[in-house]
């Protein structure tokens, strides 16, 4: 997907600016080794709460990723740490035929520590044989052996004894020695990240997550195999918690000025238009700035008025009223409710009322595509991408002259890496409508990122003049500005990024997202942490049901180094989530945080911080 562990797309309810979420993205950022749990395409989102190093802006997710650094530098990659430690030796445990006993003449005058290295040795001999019965004996001795006050080499046996036990699969075991060796050693590496590997066998994901932190950390996260193993069990973790959570969720609308944006990446929705002048009494036309009453008595009609009013939190009820009366715009209500749904976040709520409009054939061909739109937004949020598709695609099939299928395909293409086919779908949407500002500063994204991608100047460059003449031919789209804006980052202009910001700023004065990639800027730009968390505070107070904002929030101040109070705004984003995924997600940065705050209680271990 274009924005890493968000694959939506505009027509559902998302995390920020109408179609911004979706279509910025840039090229990804390569982990030492390559992947980092996403099928090797770029580092995971749940190292944004693992940071290390200067943060680096990645498109309009606007997510702060580490490891820019190492990737240049290379890492070990996915290397293996299956061997014990130490030379193997000939000689049975301890240096002799009998399991321990003098071999040969001057052994008599060998120190405790030499006999328990030449039992150690001996056990690295049977290890790599495969006798690991044998190795864990010899092992065992070279612990009983060891004088106490050596905690190093001390620290080696338990390690060593809990590798043959791994590979007998004895997991409880692997996790007592590897603890005894941690105790002995803090920062032993191998040791923790073996006990790591145990913690996952012994589903103790908590404790498991807290290991492989400790490991991340140091080393440096450069170590592929580590990265993995961390990124593996945040998610489960993230989603063991989500689905609990969303499931006992108490549904939230979103803020008005969300709603609106929503509602305006749409251009053939019905339920969306205001209310035809036949719908209104002829009483209140006249009465400004008063609501109008409705002249039939319909609970859709009442849910339009209402919209109008931008009181939505009686619009599902007013609909549920058309639907048991069976009433006239029965279809109309259905949609209508089903978009609340999604707002509210309510997938399951939602999906009946849109099968039931995609199936009245008598109803609108407009609503039947715009209720096919939601849903293939839908099945793509929740990770289905062929049941997305084939909406999509079903959608054209019924209503080819319906401009927002195709936008809203493009941008479900772009999810999937199809660019061209995007393009195509933008150019059909632009056709059908030419004054279509956001189609066409979307497929100039879509362009750019395929030439961005792929390492090419020369389309790079033609994109860029593409984004010029969108914003010189339609200069009150905020979108274009904002898409632009972010483009200008990739390529490092800063200054005329920012300038696009503060455009988008006069035209969309109430657009908290905006606030939020500004506020990035500053910090990639100048570093300026104080302007930084400024803007997206003013965010959080221009829409203060943003989680976008709380999420960048808390991400920044992980870097900081304030891990409690990141802690506390990925909780306020995770009860502002609008689908169960995207609180999985959040679970992941909440719980990256917090096991960092666990291993520096433990073991004094913290990443760099800004």
């Amino acid at each position: 997907p274009a924005c890493p562990g968000c694959p939506v797309t505009p027509s559902l309810p998302s995390r920020g600016r109408r179609c911004e979420r979706v279509m910025a993205a840039s090229k990804p950022v390569e982990a030492a080794g390559g992947g980092g749990g996403t099928g090797g395409t770029g580092l995971s989102r749940w190292q944004l709460a693992l940071v290390l190093g200067a943060p680096i802006l990645l498109g309009a997710g606007a997510l702060y990723l580490w490891g820019r650094r190492a990737a240049r530098r290379g890492g070990k990659g996915a290397s293996e740490r299956k061997t014990p430690e130490g030379r193997a030796s000939p000689g049975p445990c301890g240096g002799g035929g009998g399991g321990g006993q003098p071999d040969g003449p001057g052994h008599e005058e060998m120190s405790p520590l030499d006999r328990a290295q030449a039992a150690k040795n001996k056990g690295n001999k049977y290890f790599k044989a495969g006798k690991y019965e044998q190795a864990i004996q010899c092992y065992t001795e070279a612990i009983s052996l060891c004088p106490p006050e050596k905690n190093l080499d001390l620290s080696t046996f338990y390690q060593n004894r809990a590798a043959a036990y791994e590979q007998l699969q004895k997991w409880t075991e692997v996790a007592q020695d590897c603890t005894k060796a941690v105790e002995l050693n803090p920062k032993y590496v191998k040791a923790l990240f073996r006990r790591a590997k145990a913690h996952e066998k012994l589903d103790n994901k908590k404790e498991c997550l807290e290991d492989v932190t400790a490991v991340c950390i140091l080393e440096a996260f450069q170590n592929q195999q580590s990265m993995l193993l961390a990124d593996k069990v945040l998610k489960l973790l993230g989603k063991e918690k989500a689905k609990e959570k969303y499931k006992n969720r108490e549904p939230l609308m979103p803020s008005p000025q969300f709603i609106k944006s929503y509602f305006s990446s749409f251009t053939d929705d019905i339920i969306s238009q205001p209310l035809l002048k036949g719908e209104k009494s002829d009483e209140d036309k006249d009465k400004e700035g008063e609501a109008s009453e409705v002249k039939e008595n319909s609970g859709y009609l009442r849910a339009k008025q209402y919209m109008e009013e931008e009181n939505y939190d009686k619009i599902i009820s007013e609909s549920t009223k058309e639907i048991e009366a069976k009433g006239k715009y029965m279809a109309e209500a259905l949609l209508l409710r089903a978009t609340f749904y999604l707002l509210i976040g309510n997938a399951n709520a939602a999906k009946p009322d849109l099968d039931q409009v995609i199936s009245m054939e008598d109803a609108n061909v407009k609503l039947r595509a715009n209720a096919l739109i939601k849903r293939g937004s839908m099945y793509m949020q929740q990770q289905q991408p062929v049941l997305s598709t084939q909406d999509f695609n079903m959608a054209a099939d019924i209503d080819p002259q319906n401009a927002d299928v195709y936008h809203h395909r493009g941008q479900l293409k772009i999810l999937l890496d199809q660019i061209e086919e995007a393009v195509e779908d933008f150019d059909e949407c632009i056709r059908l409508r030419p004054d279509s500002a956001l189609a066409q500063a979307q497929k100039c994204f879509a362009l750019y990122r395929q030439a961005y991608t792929g390492n090419n100047p020369l389309p790079v460059q033609v994109a860029m003049k593409g984004f010029e003449d969108v914003i010189k031919k339609f200069p009150k789209c905020a979108e274009g500005y904002a898409l632009y804006a972010q483009a200008l980052t990739d390529q490092q202009q800063f200054g005329k990024a920012d300038e696009m910001y503060d455009k988008c700023i006069d035209l969309e004065p109430d657009n908290a997202t905006t606030y939020v990639h500004k506020g990035l800027l500053q910090l990639q730009w100048k570093q300026d942490l104080d302007k930084g968390l400024e803007l997206i505070s003013k965010a959080i107070e221009i829409d203060n049901k943003c989680d976008f904002a709380y999420e960048t929030m808390g991400t920044i101040e992980v870097q900081r180094g304030n891990l409690d109070k990141a802690i506390e705004m990925f909780n306020k984003a995770i009860n502002l989530a609008k689908s169960e995924m995207e609180m999985a997600h959040l679970y992941s940065l909440c719980d990256a945080a917090y096991a960092q705050t666990e291993v520096a209680k433990k073991y004094g271990l913290k990443p760099p911080t800004l």
